[in-house]
């Protein structure tokens, strides 16, 4: 038996994700963030014991270092998140315990597994509870800010179990987490993990990831992609996304036409709306036959976020 530091990262929100993105761009938003925590892990020290769905079970033998990891990890997302529209935010839960485990053939087993995994299931989107061995091994002056819980009954246990939450927040910890340098750049070169949709007009283009969703495009400067012709209406459509498929919406005075590519077919739209199924065009205010139409390029972009550093290893 070993004395370990068990983490479960459990996300949260996932329900209206598949219903907003689909199944397939859904599953794979949720594997590219379950594959950045594993990494996460790694870099700092702990073992991936097993992906588990939407959640990551994680090991540690330096307890200070899997305080760490939680620490970043949630700070790292929180900061991720927040221009996500409420829709797609997957939030992540975490639960932590310190104890004697049992390793075979790679999996954990243990008072400390089981106690990590309930703590997981009663921490709320954001947070970290952990149980007081975890406290307790950081030391006196370790830096971190925690709030007792008080004592709480876990399932699968006689005895209750005092229960800490992490204050992670980024005011704390400025010497106590220390992250690795090429972890401190990570949100500014992180891409969507969501994908997006590009359009072009003219020599002017514009890159909008599914959390810049709806792109209004218009005449008027409030419009998110501005086109500026007397045929286009202020707010002339919308462009948004149900179950996985991005649809547009006419909301113009003269109407919009769309085909795509390798297709002469047209769709007509007066106050309706149209599945973008592959990349294309638009017309705006005039049919694709008015060679003086402002017409407008799109392209569909899968997600292709780098939100690790290398294929996760034991």
């Amino acid at each position: 038996m070993a004395e370990l530091t068990i983490a479960f990262v459990d996300l949260t929100g996932s329900v209206s994700v598949f219903e907003t993105l689909g199944n397939d761009r859904a599953a794979k938003a949720v594997t590219q963030l379950t594959q950045w925590i594993g990494t996460v892990g790694i870099e700092h020290g702990g073992t991936v014991v097993k992906m588990l769905g939407d959640g990551v079970l994680l090991s540690f033998k330096s307890n200070r270092l899997a305080v760490e990891c939680m620490s970043h990890i949630q700070q790292e997302h929180s900061e991720r998140v927040a221009r996500w529209p409420n829709r797609l935010k997957l939030l992540m839960q975490i639960g932590m315990a310190r104890g004697q485990v049992v390793q075979v053939d790679g999996d954990c087993f243990g008072d400390a597994v089981n106690v990590a995994s309930r703590l997981s299931d009663l921490a709320g989107p954001e947070q970290i509870l952990v149980n007081d061995k975890v406290i307790r091994t950081l030391g006196a002056r370790n830096g971190v800010r925690s709030r007792s819980l008080g004592p709480m009954r876990i399932k699968g246990r006689v005895e209750s179990c005092e229960v800490f939450r992490i204050e992670w927040q980024s005011e704390m910890l400025s010497e106590f987490l220390t992250l690795p340098g090429d972890l401190r750049t990570l949100s500014k070169s992180t891409e969507s993990v969501f994908g997006g949709i590009e359009l072009g007009w003219l020599d002017a283009s514009h890159s909008f990831n599914l959390t810049d969703l709806p792109v209004k495009i218009g005449r008027v400067p409030e419009a998110n992609f501005v086109i500026n012709d007397p045929r286009v209406s202020r707010l002339h459509a919308s462009i948004d996304i149900r179950s996985g498929n991005y649809m547009i919406e006419d909301t113009s005075s003269y109407g919009t036409w769309v085909r795509f590519s390798r297709n002469k077919n047209v769709i007509s739209l007066r106050r309706q709306e149209c599945l973008l199924h592959s990349d294309g065009e638009f017309s705006m205010g005039a049919p694709f036959t008015d060679f003086s139409a402002p017409t407008v390029s799109f392209r569909l972009v899968d997600g292709n976020v780098k939100l690790g550093h290398g294929p996760l290893r034991d």
